[in-house]
């Protein structure tokens, strides 16, 4: 059995990759690693159990429980939510465990099982090693310790999930959104409910699209990973801003007024500064990735904020913040993570500080983003190669080592395997446009080359 857990739980295509036994299997593991830890002790442990709207997610949720009340666990199923609300409700409520059933960006076919320890942050490491451990010994024959009797758990749907979540969206709103015009674009995702409900209720006229899912057209042409619709609407609803999640709304995107992408790292760059301003940027520092353009870095260090740089992945971005105590961390892709509020990255959360920003400047948010400038940046996402050989050929070591002689001390190269798909992703930053599409395109062939 190959490594279950990636960067983000467990993913796959459901019903192939990711079966009913699989998900019942994993939640029963999850519970007696976490029982074995002291988690538990001394009272009846309980878990939150959200899922996105994707069809697979329905016979997924009902494994999971099964797996769960099988073990002692109480269950409260708070239905279709953003992964950061069954997180924030996880600690909110002093559950012990959250489970979050989404693929979130992928495409529908797909789905995963993300857990979270009490307090509603993502499960360490070794506590994942674990629990796929103890499943795999399951999964060999060694047989489970059941409860019975009043020893199984109880399962209740909480349906205050929604409210409660929203309000505690709204209530560390720094101001109203009043006379701001947003576009939202769901996803037809986990948000389509809570996104446009927290920023009507904080003030905003707002307009939604992506925001009817049926189970099978979440992240279908639209979302943080298709801007195109949410451009358009912007200019054709004369919007102040659009904001776009994914599927379980755990990330943000934006387009201002006149139809421009602000990506991840133009909106860590406003709220460092608004934050900062507001005396809440510890440490006067903020977190991003190795994938964060060149030009946030510049930007940071023309304004006077130092910048911590960590491994793609905003669970890494988490542990760097918990770790030494800084309030903001984010990612290129739109997962920001704002500590003091959510433990872990939340799409609608950091779309309405974004908004409260250029309310509270009255300045656009073309204006705030210019803070700093994009260098040109080419991504490829190179399939079907062995990306596990990534760090280790010779062959591909070269091909890098070529293309860093050439961009010399004006660009750089990333390359590094998806954490969540079956790819590798080439990134070059250049000075000039032609030259990274170039360079790219070069070590793309090469990675085929070595790896495929």
């Amino acid at each position: 059995m190959g490594r279950l857990f990636g960067t983000d739980g467990v993913r796959g295509v459901a019903n192939a990759d990711l079966t009913a036994e699989l998900a019942l299997g994993l939640s029963v593991a999850a519970a007696h690693v976490l029982a074995e830890a002291g988690t538990f002790e001394g009272h009846r442990p309980t878990a939150v159990v959200g899922r996105d709207p994707r069809a697979s997610g329905e016979f997924l949720e009902s494994a999971v429980v099964a797996g769960l009340a099988s073990a002692g666990v109480d269950v409260l199923r708070v239905g279709v939510l953003p992964t950061p609300a069954v997180a924030y409700l996880t600690g909110a409520l002093g559950a012990d465990l959250g489970v979050m059933l989404s693929a979130s960006h992928n495409p529908m076919p797909d789905n995963g099982i993300k857990f979270f320890a009490r307090g509603g942050h993502k499960l360490a490491d070794e506590l994942e090693d674990r629990i796929e451990a103890v499943y795999g010994a399951h999964a060999a024959g060694e047989p489970w310790d059941r409860p019975t009797g009043s020893g199984v758990g109880r399962v209740r749907t909480y349906d205050e999930g929604f409210d409660n979540y929203i309000a505690h969206l709204i209530g560390v709103l720094p101001n109203r959104l009043d006379g701001l015009k947003v576009v939202l674009d769901e996803a037809h995702g986990a948000a389509s409910r809570v996104s446009p409900e927290a920023f009507a209720r904080a003030g905003a006229e707002v307009v939604t699209i992506g925001a009817e899912p049926d189970g099978l057209n979440i992240n279908d042409g639209c979302g943080s990973t298709h801007l195109d619709l949410l451009k358009a609407a912007v200019v054709e609803h004369g919007a102040d801003l659009g904001i776009a999640h994914d599927g379980d709304a755990d990330r943000c995107l934006a387009v201002d007024a006149a139809g421009n992408e602000v990506d991840g790292d133009q909106i860590l760059a406003v709220l460092a500064l608004g934050m900062r301003e507001a005396g809440g940027l510890r440490k006067n520092t903020v977190v991003a990735t190795v994938m964060s353009n060149l030009g946030f870095k510049l930007a940071m260090e023309r304004e006077g904020v130092d910048m911590v740089q960590t491994a793609v992945g905003d669970r890494y971005v988490l542990e760097s913040m918990k770790q030494h105590g800084y309030a903001l961390g984010g990612e290129q892709s739109g997962h920001v993570i704002i500590l003091d509020h959510a433990t872990t990255g939340d799409g609608t959360l950091t779309g309405l500080m974004l908004a409260a920003r250029v309310a509270a400047t009255g300045k656009s948010l073309a204006e705030l983003a210019a803070v700093m400038e994009r260098l040109p940046q080419v991504l490829i996402n190179v399939r079907d190669v062995d990306k596990s050989r990534v760090g280790s050929s010779a062959e591909l070591a070269a091909a890098v080592a070529e293309a860093e002689r050439e961009l010399g001390t004006t660009g750089r190269v990333l390359l590094r395997p998806s954490g969540t798909e079956p790819l590798v992703r080439v990134m070059v930053e250049a000075a000039d446009i032609d030259q990274a599409r170039s360079v790219a395109g070069r070590l793309a062939d090469a990675v085929k080359s070595a790896l495929g």
